[in-house]
């Protein structure tokens, strides 16, 4: 392939800017995964076991984040794009199912199929692109991926608490060298112009992910139903469960509307960066608290307990922080009555130890409620039309 028909390959500017089928079915498979680590949350609520659950849950969402990324920059109208996706969705499914026992017997084809899944995309892509100056932004991404790789590898075949040490690694790795641009000897960094180039379709695929990955929060809990139905406080968690679930969208989507569309149309470079990693403390924060709700609605504990108040509210502790980081990086705005309700809920949190957890999920409810009337009103008072559609 060469010519035109490797240029192809490539997003055009007046490409569409909807997610194909196929990307939509890819993030499909990404809620069952977020499901199961939320349920692995649930079931080991401690330090090591959120450790663990971190991890895992770093490696699926930077699959994802790629894909999202590769579907941006190239066109996935493209067979070869379909392929490559193709793959990274039939990859995405075995690590799924080899979640539960990724720090166990299943260290192997975790690790093996998250490298498989990087290396082979990197693989594909130089091979198409042979011949194109977009060839090197493959290799570079490519380069990384190996290096990373062989820590990946080499932990799944180590006892614990090694192989938790050796992923934290070879996920850092990961992360870094994207926050660096993939530096690369003879290749340099990935060009910032690059960047630039990131289009609203981009923007859509966070939010299609991140909607998506809310349904989680009450799919999470009526999957673990044990059969004892639902008694008056399991229907009042559930309730609770949905009203959160409804606030954190309004959070993130109602008042953000295109938030993120305007902050890749006005700096796409900026927000292309920042979106992975402050959309990953969003989705750690679904994850935690998609958790929070299965131990509210069938946990069987009289008294919360600190680590599992910690569960409750740390998830839409995260989740707020993630939305206002990301908010301060685009735009150099710092909601401070955000931060005013983030102090409540941490303050708060001692004291939420003794009483039954739903207390502690009713009162996150609450902040979070308090969270969304402060953005209505700051939108209500903004000082232009152009500042009322920018401002979350």
């Amino acid at each position: 392939m060469a010519g035109e028909d490797t240029a192809a390959l490539l997003r055009q500017p007046d490409a569409p800017k909807r997610a194909t089928l196929l990307e939509l079915l890819l993030d499909v498979v990404y809620v069952a995964a977020l499901a199961l680590i939320s349920m692995r949350l649930a079931d080991d609520v401690t330090w090591l076991g959120a450790a663990r659950v971190l991890v895992l849950l770093m490696a699926v969402w930077w699959i994802w984040s790629i894909t999202a990324l590769l579907t941006d920059f190239y066109n996935p109208e493209q067979l070869g794009i379909q392929l490559v996706v193709g793959w990274a969705m039939f990859g995405s499914i075995v690590m799924t199912a080899a979640l539960p026992h990724a720090f166990r017997h299943q260290g192997w084809l975790f690790a093996g199929i998250y490298v498989g899944i990087h290396v082979g995309r990197g693989i594909a892509l130089v091979s198409l692109l042979r011949g194109h100056e977009a060839q090197a932004r493959a290799a570079r991404f490519l380069v990384w991926f190996v290096v990373s790789g062989v820590a990946w590898l080499a932990g799944a075949f180590l006892p614990n608490p090694m192989r938790l040490v050796l992923w934290a690694v070879a996920l850092m790795i990961d992360y870094v060298g994207a926050a660096l641009r993939y530096p690369t000897p003879r290749l340099g960094r990935v060009p910032l112009a690059q960047y630039d180039k990131a289009s609203e379709h981009l923007g859509e695929r966070y939010q299609q992910f991140i909607i998506l990955a809310l349904g989680d929060i009450i799919l999470v809990p009526v999957l673990q139903n044990d059969g004892r139905g639902f008694n008056p406080e399991r229907l009042g968690g559930l309730l609770l469960a949905f009203a959160t679930m409804l606030l954190l969208w309004h959070i993130y989507v109602y008042r953000a509307g295109a938030f993120l569309q305007m902050a890749i149309s006005s700096g796409p470079g900026r927000a292309t960066r920042w979106a992975p990693y402050t959309h990953m403390l969003m989705v750690a924060g679904i994850v935690s608290t998609a958790a929070g709700f299965e131990l509210v609605i069938n946990g069987t504990r009289d008294r919360a307990g600190l680590g599992w108040v910690m569960v409750v509210v740390g998830g839409p502790t995260l989740f707020l922080i993630g939305r206002t980081v990301f908010e301060y990086e685009i735009f150099g705005r710092f909601s401070w009555s955000r931060l005013l309700w983030l102090l409540v809920l941490v303050g708060m949190t001692p004291l939420l130890v003794s009483p039954p957890l739903i207390v502690a999920a009713a009162v996150t409810g609450a902040a979070l409620l308090g969270v969304g009337m402060s953005d209505a009103l700051r939108a209500k008072h903004a000082s232009s039309p152009d500042e009322h559609s920018a401002r979350p």
